[in-house]
């Protein structure tokens, strides 16, 4: 019999603070940074975003994501046989936060301690790491390498912001988002497509790294923002196109589009090469801002809490960053 892998179950968490383009801008103000609501808005679309407090790390934002779509699935961490973190703000150097997060989930019951022993680790692709780890649970669920996983986006770029810079601070938020892959005989996820050249790795980095107890480097986010907005604008649709052709499918077939959050301008190019009208394209940019490898799983979630997605709609997840890495899954919901 030939296994596929489907989308069972989504879930999403934001931390409870949230600033306003008004909040941000009076912060930044106060350090002599000047910017405003209507300059954020214009350039990226972003009206809100939420940031953690002291404390909080990428596995407890996970864990609550997870404990949404592990609900959704009727399922509990105990039926769970892999568990895939995409992050670029890890709790640790090592071990991953999706150790620490099988940790976490392992307690919630006496039940729940079966997760224990499953396979666990993080994918590091910035943003377009939800759809990496999308790829790589499918490949491994196809395989019969698994039954079940978790597949986790989770953020806390709050902490690698230069609030300095108005050009980067006023573009990302945190939060988490998952979802529950389960085997199945009939098609789910149908294609997926994923790349990467190190050549553009100065367009977006935070080129800092610990040594000897100390940090190198400068340990936050730059950014080339033309120079990120021409490259994702190409390769976003060069993907698009080439999950849709592995899949012998055409623009016209989606149903639904949830790209990466990062601009709304990269958004409504993308969708304009796509010929694919706005009113098909799931948006969250404007309430959470770029939050980076959550900001896909964030926005799918909250599409189907809102009703818009129905059983049998092909729906296609896009998302490009740093590295460069890119890529995009295709399935039907």
């Amino acid at each position: 019999m030939t296994l596929f892998s489907r989308i069972v179950g989504t879930g999403s968490y934001l931390p409870p603070r949230r600033l306003t383009n008004a909040d941000l801008v009076a912060e930044l103000a106060a350090k002599g940074v000047e910017t405003s609501d209507e300059w954020i808005v214009e350039r990226t679309g972003i009206q809100a975003r939420h940031f953690v407090v002291d404390g909080v790390n990428s596995s407890d934002l996970a864990f609550e994501a997870c404990k949404q779509a592990l609900a959704a699935a009727h399922l509990g961490p105990q039926d769970i046989d892999l568990l895939i973190v995409a992050t670029s703000t890890p709790d640790m150097v090592f071990p991953s936060t999706a150790c620490i997060l099988q940790h976490k989930l392992s307690q919630l019951s006496p039940q729940a301690a079966g997760i224990a022993g499953a396979p666990a680790f993080d994918v590091q692709a910035v943003c377009a790491g939800f759809v990496y780890a999308l790829s790589v649970a499918d490949a491994m669920v196809r395989a019969g390498n698994a039954r079940r996983a978790l597949v986790v986006g989770a953020e806390v770029f709050s902490r690698l912001l230069d609030f300095n810079d108005r050009t980067t601070c006023v573009l990302f938020g945190d939060g988490a988002g998952a979802v529950v892959l389960e085997a199945s005989d009939t098609p789910g996820i149908l294609a997926t497509d994923i790349h990467a050249d190190g050549k553009h790795v100065g367009l977006l980095c935070v080129p800092g790294h610990v040594h000897g107890g100390q940090i190198l480097g400068d340990p936050v986010l730059k950014m080339d923002g033309q120079g990120v907005f021409k490259l994702a604008v190409g390769v976003l649709e060069e993907t698009a196109r080439t999950v849709l052709a592995k899949a012998g499918l055409q623009d016209s077939d989606l149903d639904w589009l949830v790209p990466h959050q990062a601009n709304i301008r990269i958004i409504q190019s993308t969708a304009r090469k796509m010929k694919l009208p706005m009113d098909k394209v799931l948006l969250t940019v404007a309430e959470h801002g770029n939050t980076s490898a959550a900001s896909i799983p964030l926005a799918l979630d909250a599409g189907v809490r809102a009703g818009k997605l129905q059983a049998g709609q092909l729906v296609m997840l896009e998302g490009v960053g740093g590295g460069f890495a890119w890529g995009s899954v295709l399935f039907r919901y």
